[in-house]
């Protein structure tokens, strides 16, 4: 079963950022032990090497902000929970060792503040809070909107700090190496915030320093394509959901390559849980009449259309999941699914980490019981929001573009991220296909400061700066990305 939060919980508190070199130095000693090696079960790690390229636009940006010449974020891709080992490698080993080659002095260690989630720490621990807080972390809650708390610190840290800062804006993990999932604003915002506060600061005639936008591409590759491994993760997931034999896996004549084989038994797979999800939904949260969710493909029509109503199917599964959250928590269906998502999330956290309660406490027996029996069910309506952010990046599309073992396998782990949440796994864990390699892409970085008039203009042209900006850091790490 699923793990729920069965009593009410203390409201969740900021953890403001503290800053201490000497934990960075101790994790940055250990970082090729976390590179290499799975420290978590749910940490997959297994990274042979991390190639860096560009990365000079890195290190003379670094070297302009020690001197006071100019301030920069960094647009990250986040693909999955590996990413930040990977930006560590790039800050303490490969900006650290071009500097050195080319004679530029920087600060050590080498780092970096960043936004992090805040509901990590609620799976991770404790401690994990503690860790980020030193590493210089500061915590946004997605689904409020805005926080005001954590984006004062992060505007300020910008403007004011002594490192630069580091946003991912996809906003989450999307699970796919070759594909950028939707932009969010955040980094376009704060970099015309930074660009603000640093005019307002400075006294003319003086010129406040530029602020920059530097966009840092993320892919992963295996080392060498398991196919023997991906096809025995396929056998375990198939047994897992229930998937009979049904001629398909194993048929030579249909499979005639590993690859066709396993691109085949993935399609197959992800249908058979969409259809168990959709047996599941059509008894227990049935739509109004008329509503057929579980339309399917006639035996005449060509693979490519049977994917796109595969995909079809999937969204009205995804919006059928969300709907049965959002008339608990009675929100609104509108937006992406992603925002849809995070509204979910802080609905359910608004019920379970009380922020309208005295001490809990005080609470008298009857106001405990009926708290915790709130936080229960909202804690319960929330797991069919957790299976849509896994559920969103099963894409056969994604697939049917380049089945290759990369993608395939993408594919695979997040099937086996829905069945490992649904058997009560949390998180859940994930097998290893084989050793990857990293390539971290630096793009050269984007001015913010001349786009700041037309940012100031009105309220319209500063959305439309933001917007323009957003898709200026899009286009650059869509370059990125080796297809």
């Amino acid at each position: 079963m699923p793990s729920l939060v069965r009593q009410v919980q203390p409201p969740l508190k900021f953890i403001p950022p503290d800053y201490n070199p000497w934990v960075m130095r101790i994790v940055h000693w250990l970082l090729p032990i976390f590179l290499r090696f799975r420290i978590r079960p749910w940490l997959p790690a297994g990274i042979s090497r991390v190639e860096v390229e560009n990365v000079e636009h890195l290190v003379n940006l670094y070297a302009q902000m020690e001197a006071g010449k100019a301030r920069f974020l960094m647009a990250v891709r986040h693909v999955e929970v590996d990413d930040p080992l990977s930006g560590l490698y790039l800050c303490s080993r490969a900006v650290a060792k071009a500097a050195k080659q080319q004679g530029i002095k920087l600060r050590q260690p080498v780092h970096t503040h960043f936004l992090y989630e805040r509901g990590m720490t609620l799976w991770a621990g404790r401690f994990v809070g503690w860790l980020l807080s030193r590493m210089g972390g500061v915590p946004i809650r997605r689904g409020r909107r805005p926080d005001w708390v954590g984006l004062k610190a992060a505007r300020s840290l910008l403007s004011k700090g002594s490192m630069p800062m580091v946003v991912a804006p996809e906003g989450a993990t999307n699970g796919h190496s070759e594909r950028i999932g939707p932009l969010e604003p955040g980094v376009a915002q704060l970099g015309f915030w930074c660009a603000e506060d640093l005019a307002r600061a400075t006294t003319p005639p003086s010129k406040p320093p530029p602020v920059f936008v530097l966009p840092i591409g993320i892919q992963y590759h295996y080392e060498q394509a398991h196919w023997n491994k991906l096809q025995n993760l396929l056998s375990q997931l198939e047994a897992q959901s229930g998937l009979k034999d049904s001629g398909l896996i194993g048929n030579n004549s249909l499979a005639p390559t590993a690859e066709k084989d396993a691109y085949l038994r993935i399609l197959q797979l992800g249908e058979h849980v969409m259809t168990v999800m959709e047996t599941f939904y059509d008894r227990f949260y049935p739509q109004p009449a008329g509503e057929n969710l579980s339309a399917k493909s006639t035996d005449n029509e060509s693979e490519s259309n049977a994917e796109l109503d595969c995909s079809k199917r999937l969204q009205q599964l995804l919006n059928r999941a969300l709907q049965s959250a959002e008339s608990f928590f009675h929100l609104p269906g509108k937006g992406t699914l992603v925002n849809r998502c995070r509204r979910i999330e802080e609905a359910s956290w608004q019920v379970i980490y009380r922020e309208d309660l005295p001490d809990i406490a005080t609470l008298s027996p009857l106001e405990k019981g009926l708290a915790d029996w709130a936080a229960e069910a909202a804690s319960l309506r929330s797991l069919h929001m957790r299976i849509v952010e896994y559920f969103v990046a099963v894409d056969p599309l994604y697939l049917q573009e380049k089945p290759s073992f990369e993608r395939c396998s993408e594919i695979a782990l997040l099937i086996s991220d829905i069945l490992g949440r649904l058997d009560g796994r949390k998180p859940p864990t994930r097998p290893r296909l084989g050793r990857r390699w990293v390539k971290l892409t630096v793009q050269p970085p984007i001015a913010v400061s001349p786009r700041l008039a037309s940012y100031q203009r009105n309220r319209k042209a500063g959305r439309n700066a933001v917007a323009i900006l957003s898709e200026d850091i899009r286009q650059a790490l869509e370059t990125t990305i080796e297809r």
